[in-house]
């Protein structure tokens, strides 16, 4: 019934905006749907469930989080903690919010940090995520079973966007420096083989200023919650990124136009509303990163009423 309810308001929506004057912009083919930090409405995120469930929908980039454990490995992971919300420690015990930043990843050994379950309790504010016990993967690892998957089932390769999880006050005390940390990053992408297929993103213009001085090929993507503009937001990174990926409510027709001007995608975070997505496209944006990969068949397919799977 869920699924026929969102088909309905899709269908809705669309009609309105027929009725209005301006129909919908179809996205175009090579259009980047990007699953955040896998499916995290769906699944634990950041976790190898959540996106080995990203690839049953059409994204084309799989969205994640590093941190670097003791032992220098790199970690999926959107804090460099073991946060209170989402984290059991091995005796079984949520880790409580007063001592999350205690557990720190920076401090721990991945073999230590991989006999935590960040998932089993689910999260409150994703009402539709599955609860499933997981442990923070290695990026290598996950890595090597997705193209391994995509191997074996004939699956077209994802592309990679991964982003460095660091701030100037956590150096040297939940993170590497972003030169030491950049440079661990890079050496496994390479390792990988997955360069041409990977944009690295950052909030810290730091960590992308020590990626863009190691190797100025790969991808970057500056991310933006800030209010300070465009320009100034460029002018504080210090070159012009491949791409331009502020919070989805700072996003406007003028802001995409400058962006494209300057040869940049404009590609938002996180839209996880099918009429905001539909808005963002009729802005002329490159792409999305959204929590519900689920929920991009009703912007590709908006007529197509999906098959009533609960009712039977």
């Amino acid at each position: 019934m869920q699924f026929r309810l969102l088909f309905i308001l899709s269908a809705l929506l669309m009609l309105h905006a027929c009725q209005s004057g301006s129909d919908p912009v179809v996205p175009s083919d090579d259009f980047d749907w990007q699953g955040h930090r896998g499916a995290r409405g769906l699944m634990p995120e950041n976790t190898t469930a959540s996106f080995f469930k990203a690839l049953e929908y059409p994204v084309r980039t799989l969205e994640m989080d590093v941190v670097i454990s003791r032992d220098s490995q790199v970690v999926l992971s959107h804090e460099p903690w073991m946060a209170a919300l989402i984290c059991d420690k091995p005796d079984g015990t949520p880790v409580e919010e007063t001592e999350e930043k205690s557990l720190n990843i920076f401090e721990m050994d991945y073999a230590v940090i991989r006999e935590y379950d960040c998932g089993s309790r689910g999260n409150e504010r994703f009402p539709r995520q599955k609860p499933l016990a997981s442990r923070k993967p290695l990026l290598e690892e996950l890595i090597l079973q997705i193209e391994q998957y995509c191997r074996d089932n004939a699956r077209e390769f994802p592309f990679y966007n991964i982003e460095i999880k660091s701030r100037p006050e956590w150096d040297n005390i939940y993170t590497p420096e972003p030169a030491i940390f950049a440079r661990l990053l890079l050496r496994e992408v390479q390792q990988l083989g997955i360069q041409t297929r990977t944009c690295i993103q950052s909030f810290d213009v730091r960590a992308l200023q020590a990626v863009r001085q190691m190797d100025s090929t790969i991808v970057l993507a500056l991310l933006v919650e800030n209010t300070r503009g465009l320009d100034k937001n460029l002018e504080a990174l210090g070159f012009t990124p491949d791409i331009y990926s502020p919070y989805h409510q700072l996003v406007s027709k003028n802001l995409v136009n400058k962006a494209h001007a300057a040869g940049m995608r404009v590609i938002p975070w996180t839209v996880n509303e099918v009429a905001t997505m539909q808005g963002l496209i009729n802005m002329g944006v490159d792409g999305i990163i959204t929590d519900f990969p689920d929920l991009i068949g009703e912007i590709l397919y908006p007529y197509e009423e999906p098959k009533a799977t609960e009712e039977l």
